[in-house]
C-alpha cells in the first residue's frame, strides 16, 4: 500500500510539477466500439457508452487530456504493447491468463455472464434447479455443482454463439465443449444478429449487455444462472502494460475516487439501469 502511495504521489507530482501544463498530457484510450451498453458507436461513427463516459470522468480527475480511440477486440491486447495507445477500457475482465502478459487497474465494474436465447425458446422460461441465481466458479458448493450439471443437460447439443477471445469463450472451452457446439463471432452484435435470424440456437456473454440488447427491444430472453468467478476473473479494469506504474497508479486512484463519489454508479445507472459497480 505505502508503494502504490508512494508511485500514485510520485505521478502526480510529475504532472504539476512547477513548468509543466497537467491538461497537456494526453492519455490514449482505446475501446472496442462494439460492446454496448460498456462501449459502443452511434451512427456518426462516434464513440459512446458507459465506458466512454467514465474514461472521460477519470481524465478529468487525474487533469490529463483524454483520447479515446477505437480497436477491434481481436487486436486490442497487441496494439497496447505495440504502444499505439496508453490504455483499454474495453470491457476487459481481469484474469490470470491476461495478467500473464498486461497489467490492469482496480476493477471498476463486474458483470455475471449469461445465456440466452430467443423469447419463444422453450429454455426462455427455464427455471435453475435450486433457485440458485449466480454460480461462482472459484467456490462452487453442492446446490451450485447440481444447477451446472441440470443445465448442461439442458443445452446439450445446442449451438451456442460467442464472443471470440473473451473470458465467455474460454468458459465454454473449459467447460462445455462436449456439451454444446460452439461457434464464435468478432463482435457482440453479429452474435446477436445470428441468435435472432435462427444460426445459432443460444448465447453465451456479458449478463449486462444481453439485458440491455433485451431492453432494447431485441428477440432475447435470458435463462439459468449467473456466472462469475475462475474463469470469469475479477472484474473489468483498465488494460495498461506492465511498465506503466505510474499510470496505473494514477487510474487507481481515480477509480477509487469514482467508485467512493458515486460516478460509477451514476452512470451505472444511466447506461445498463442498474448498479455494476465493485462494493
Amino acid at each position: 500500500m505505502k508503494k502504490l502511495l508512494a508511485t500514485a504521489l510520485a505521478a502526480a507530482a510529475l504532472l504539476l510539477a512547477p513548468g509543466a501544463d497537467a491538461q497537456q498530457r494526453t492519455i490514449r484510450i482505446a475501446s472496442e466500439g462494439a460492446f454496448p451498453p460498456w462501449n459502443a458507436t452511434d451512427a456518426s461513427g462516434k464513440l459512446i457508452g458507459f465506458e466512454v463516459d467514465l474514461a472521460n470522468q477519470l481524465c478529468q480527475r487525474m487533469q490529463v487530456r483524454c483520447e479515446i480511440v477505437a480497436q477491434a477486440w481481436d487486436g486490442i491486447i497487441p496494439a497496447l504493447q505495440a504502444r499505439r495507445y496508453d490504455a483499454i477500457m474495453a470491457g476487459m475482465s481481469i484474469t490470470a491468463r491476461r495478467l500473464e502478459v498486461i497489467n490492469f487497474s482496480i476493477p471498476y465494474g463486474s458483470s455475471p455472464a449469461r445465456l440466452a436465447v430467443q423469447r419463444q425458446h422453450r429454455l426462455a422460461s427455464w427455471q435453475t434447479p435450486g433457485n440458485v441465481e449466480r454460480i461462482r466458479m472459484d467456490a462452487l458448493t453442492p446446490p451450485m455443482n447440481t444447477a451446472l450439471e441440470e443445465l448442461r443437460k439442458a443445452i446439450s447439443g445446442m449451438t451456442v454463439g460467442v464472443q471470440t477471445q473473451t473470458i465467455h469463450s474460454n468458459f465454454l472451452d473449459e467447460h462445455l465443449k462436449n456439451v454444446v457446439r460452439v461457434r464464435t463471432y468478432d463482435t457482440m452484435e453479429n452474435m446477436v444478429l445470428d441468435l435472432n435470424a435462427g444460426r445459432v440456437d443460444a448465447v453465451f456473454g456479458s449478463g449486462a449487455n444481453l439485458k440491455a440488447l433485451s431492453d432494447k427491444g431485441d428477440n432475447i430472453a435470458m435463462f439459468g444462472p449467473g456466472f462469475s468467478g475462475g474463469t470469469f476473473g475479477a472484474g473489468v479494469g483498465v488494460g495498461l502494460r506492465k511498465d506503466d506504474a505510474d499510470l496505473k497508479a494514477m487510474f487507481d486512484q481515480a477509480i477509487t475516487w469514482a467508485n467512493e463519489t458515486g460516478v460509477i454508479r451514476r452512470l451505472s445507472m444511466q447506461w445498463f439501469g442498474f448498479d455494476i459497480s465493485i462494493n
